[in-house]
């Protein structure tokens, strides 16, 4: 048999048990059909394959990311961006706003993504009156980066039927001034009921889906494990498959079963159809069932066991109650789900783990892997209990290099066990990495960074003793990616019978310094055995 395609002259990084590292790969249409050295795959060389030399630059398994958003990824790009260079105060913020409502027809939203209050001048939110100025006939509303707070205009309160007489939603503060006045703030809970109002166009979907998709390749991310967006419920299904089926959306998916609003009623609809995790095929699958716990590690909103360092009295929000908790994971658990739940706090943590060891008393199921996403304060009983429950966590390292100084303001010496890597190592824990895009850059390689280095963007230590070595890293966002939606036979390291989902980079990883491994590049992206990405279209 001749190959379609052949590296050979590289550094393959296989991440297989034993984390051989080969010279060279056969490709015969999407999958990989050998692996060994330049002179064993030479065979597979004939008149019509394409040889590419890899000139001892890494190969490696396409990158996993085992948590992101693509729909809210995709939505951001189309509107304002507060990340964007020459953004350093609320006046440049502002201006961009009022462009954008130039351009934006009468009563239609404003869109404005990425705020960060500590990466502007003042320091501080923008005000309600502050958007009201900008326009009062454009709804606005300007989303932290974190994606659990907001600050809206009244024209946005006004569409949203909220106003000073408005309870509380429950897990959710509308921030009122002293005189009981909404400010706009919206926070967790309030912030993600706003989206039942400021929805998307399948049109805004569509566009979404394909920007996100071919912003991930870029990236060398050849499946996602998609964590839902706002207020969509079944409809962002329908809307990523008929994305997969178009080929506007090219990375494999695995869907979460839940939204960042009313995942309890998304869960109950797709659990009243008959639909379980797993089903799909090789692009498109359906994933765990999840709720949310607690809220944003820089919030700081978390729920804790014990008081903030920051704050004495504070210990968090927490969304939902344990009985409520067991009641619908176990329900989805019975039907045949995977289950999740996002818990950053360790007392949310904590409720997830009993909530799936309840379950598995009720119900005993082999194999489940339940997940739980983020899992940001993992204390040692935490982990061990999650070892006996075979639950797979799904850690942010990149979260440590970008908040790294917040979580050690807020939450002390908790840092040491906040995303945890080399423990989940030790305890052989299948954790598998993820960015949590937006919230956090999608480039793998910041999360490997971050992961062996444990350092934040000014270079302070964070947890140190969490760090793990590269090999570590690179299996947490490949295989463990693979092994966390039950798909490790498939994908997720590069063996003969594997899809041929491929990344080279642009030098060899193995000798790079862990110090620059933030630096790194991928050249091109293989998905399928199709090459998607070329950096410079070399081959």
């Amino acid at each position: 048999m001749k190959a379609d395609i052949v590296f050979k002259n590289g550094e393959v990084v296989t991440v297989n048990a034993d984390n051989d590292v080969s010279e060279a790969v056969a490709v015969k249409g999407n999958k990989i059909v050998a692996v060994g050295t330049n002179d064993e795959i030479t065979s597979f060389i004939g008149h019509h394959t394409t040889v590419i030399d890899l000139e001892g630059k890494s190969l490696l398994p396409g990158f996993i990311d085992a948590h992101l958003h693509l729909t809210v990824y995709g939505l951001n790009l189309l509107g304002v961006n507060c990340t964007a260079p020459h953004v350093q105060s609320l006046h440049d913020i502002f201006t961009d706003i009022k462009k954008k409502a130039n351009e934006t027809t009468r009563g239609e939203w404003v869109r404005v993504w990425g705020f960060n209050e500590q990466n502007i001048t003042e320091k501080r939110f923008p005000t309600r009156g502050e958007l009201d100025a900008i326009s009062l006939d454009h709804p606005i509303v300007i989303t932290r980066f974190c994606n659990h707070f907001s600050i809206v205009n009244s024209k946005a309160l006004e569409l949203a039927g909220i106003n000073e007489a408005t309870p509380d939603p429950e897990g959710g503060i509308r921030e009122r001034d002293s005189d009981g006045r909404l400010t706009g703030k919206l926070i967790e809970n309030a912030h993600m009921e706003l989206f039942h109002t400021a929805s998307f166009t399948d049109h805004e979907l569509e566009s979404a889906h394909k920007l996100a998709s071919d912003t991930f390749v870029k990236a060398g991310i050849t499946s996602v494990h998609d964590a839902g967006g706002y207020g969509c419920g079944p409809d962002i299904i329908r809307m990523m498959q008929k994305g997969v089926r178009s080929g506007d959306i090219k990375v494999r998916v695995y869907a979460m079963v839940g939204s960042l609003t009313n995942s309890e009623e998304f869960i109950q609809t797709m659990l009243r159809a008959g639909v379980v995790t797993g089903l799909g095929d090789e692009k498109f699958k359906i994933g765990p069932a999840k709720l949310f716990t607690d809220g944003s590690s820089t919030g700081p909103t978390i729920a804790t066991r014990k008081p903030y360092t920051s704050d004495p009295n504070d210990y968090g929000i927490q969304y939902i109650e344990q009985e409520k908790l067991n009641r619908i994971l176990g329900e989805a658990h019975e039907k045949g789900f995977q289950i999740t739940a996002h818990a950053q706090g360790d007392k949310a943590i904590e409720m997830v783990i009993d909530c799936i060891e309840q379950a598995l008393e009720r119900c005993p199921r082999a194999d489940h892997r339940h997940r739980i996403e983020h899992a940001g304060i993992a204390a040692t009983d935490l982990q061990e209990r999650m070892k006996q429950l075979n639950i797979i966590p799904i850690p942010n390292p990149v979260f440590i290099y970008m908040n790294g100084e917040s979580y050690m303001h807020h939450y002390g010496e908790r840092v040491h066990v906040m995303y945890p890597a080399k423990d989940y190592v030790d305890k052989s824990i299948p954790a598998a990495f993820a960015s949590d895009a937006p919230v956090a850059d999608c480039n793998p390689f910041l999360g490997i960074h971050a992961a062996v280095n444990r350092m934040t963007q000014s270079g302070q230590a964070a947890g140190p003793g969490q760090a793990v070595d590269v090999m570590n890293a690179v299996r947490a966002y490949t295989y463990n990616g693979a092994y966390a939606s039950f798909e490790e036979h498939l994908k997720g390291s590069i063996e003969e019978g594997k899809l041929a989902d491929l990344v080279v980079l642009d030098r060899s990883l193995l000798q790079t310094n862990k110090e620059d491994m933030k630096h790194i590049s991928v050249e091109m992206t293989m998905l399928d055995g199709d090459i998607l990405y070329q950096k410079n279209a070399i081959y």
